[in-house]
């Protein structure tokens, strides 16, 4: 009697999906540590003999133009690089409850309502809830055609049975291959789904929205090599304690990465924001208020306005604490270590709360000098003019160096209403149409001095 041949199994990294024969401490390609797991190896179909490469000169290579797919949202197309291509495969990632399954449904009905056939597979929802849920956001789902499966198998007998020219994977975790044994979310499972229906899409010449969670990490959850895959990779952030919610891309083969989307979450789902400083801005009052100050920053290429909150009281401990909500923590602690060396304030003795209002997280360096002016404003207990917004970036000398995109920022502030604004001096002798009062600084202590 033969003994059953026991099946081949590989070690593959959580991380990076990399293949590894053997388990080991370390992945050898992101030098991550335990982080491979094992998984059946399928068997590699046979394949006949090696294909030969057509090589071409780069300036004999003809391009052929193909129309693209507009939804009408225009922050959803301004994001995806103006329009949606034949083939493009597009990776929507977001924490759970965001908001991504509201966000697609609705592009979904405002691509139909242009004429294009829709397939949208989910392994998540049943069909009467997704019913529900279009009930409610006004979608009627002519051109949108809704299977329930978490198959692969199944997954690519209907779209091979449906003529269609948008491909929508409700999410790409749910989606199992019957070549592993493995549950669906698995790094083999979600690297052998992922590419099959990738290459599908490219051969087929219709568009893949694959929609994925992310880990605590901001990170879509599965091999990093996923991202990788894929033509344009976006993310659906915000708060869930908050309306807000902005759709940003981190990679974009058919256009840039520094656009943007803003909606507001309704009762019917999501709405477009047009103007998004007034969204930020709704709770600033006109009344001088310490510790209180607006920035000038820029999301992409939008300009927004938004308020910085500080509070600064004496610390009941030894240890005083610092929290941040919407900055970085370790951004906080070391622009308070330049305050207190630079200009002498006493900050190893008070405690230090600062906030971004409306919930909005921000890294961008130029929020550095408004915020140092609203810690100082609540130590002092001295408002500042509530019509003076303040930008730069702030150096561990003490130095306030220049941002981009200065133009776009003063003219948000002008339109806004504001007056005046204190900005880096090497921005300010670049700028030719002065529409509000500006005023240049080179380092902290200049720029507390002008603010009050």
């Amino acid at each position: 009697m033969v003994a059953p041949r026991k099946p081949k199994t590989s070690f593959y990294c959580s991380r990076c999906g990399a293949e590894h024969s053997k388990w080991q401490g370390q992945c050898r390609e992101c030098a991550e540590w335990n982080c491979l797991i094992e998984e059946r190896r399928p068997s590699a179909p046979s394949r006949g003999g090696p294909v030969r490469a057509e090589a071409s000169s780069l300036s004999a290579i003809g391009i052929e133009k193909q129309p693209g797919f507009t939804s009408g949202i225009v922050e959803f197309d301004r994001v995806l690089g103006g329009q949606l291509l034949p083939g493009m495969t597009v990776l929507l990632g977001g924490e759970p409850g965001i908001g991504k399954s509201t966000l697609i449904l609705q592009a979904a009905e405002a691509y139909s309502r242009h004429g294009l056939k829709v397939l949208y597979m989910t392994g998540e929802e049943s069909l009467p809830q997704i019913k529900r849920r279009s009930d409610r956001l006004r979608v009627t789902g002519e051109n949108i055609t809704v299977v329930n499966s978490n198959s692969l198998e199944q997954m690519i007998e209907q779209i091979g049975t449906n003529n269609h020219q948008i491909v929508i994977i409700d999410s790409i975790q749910t989606v199992a291959s019957e070549l592993f044994d493995s549950p669906p979310g698995t790094v083999a499972q979600v690297r052998e789904t992922a590419n099959k229906l990738i290459s599908m899409a490219k051969a087929g010449g219709w568009a893949l929205f694959l929609i994925g969670h992310v880990t605590k990490e901001g990170l879509v959850a599965g091999p990093k090599m996923l991202e990788h895959m894929v033509d344009t990779v976006i993310y659906f952030e915000g708060d869930s304690a908050h309306l807000y919610r902005m759709l940003r891309a981190a990679k974009n083969r058919f256009g840039s990465v520094a656009e943007t989307g803003i909606f507001e979450m309704a009762e019917q789902g999501l709405v477009e924001v047009a103007n998004p400083s007034s969204l930020f801005l709704t709770g600033h009052s006109d009344e001088p208020r310490s510790g209180s100050v607006v920035a000038g920053i820029v999301e992409g290429n939008r300009p927004l306005l938004v308020e910085l909150q500080a509070l600064v009281s004496t610390a009941g401990y030894s240890n005083p604490q610092r929290v941040a909500g919407g900055i970085d923590n370790k951004r906080l602690s070391l622009l308070l270590a330049i305050l207190e060396k630079r200009c002498d304030y006493p900050m190893g003795t008070n405690d230090v709360f600062v906030s971004v209002a409306g919930g909005l997280k921000l890294s961008e360096p130029g929020i550095d000098l408004p915020l140092l002016a609203a810690i100082v404003s609540s130590l002092m207990n001295r408002p500042i003019d509530p019509k003076t917004i303040l930008i730069g970036e702030v150096g561990l000398s003490g130095e306030v160096r220049p941002v981009t995109m200065v133009d776009r920022r003063i003219n948000e502030a002008a339109r806004m209403g504001f007056t005046r604004m204190i900005l880096p001096q090497a921005n300010l002798d670049k700028i030719t149409d002065r529409p509000l009062e500006l005023i240049g600084v080179t380092n902290l202590q200049q720029a507390l001095e002008v603010v009050g």
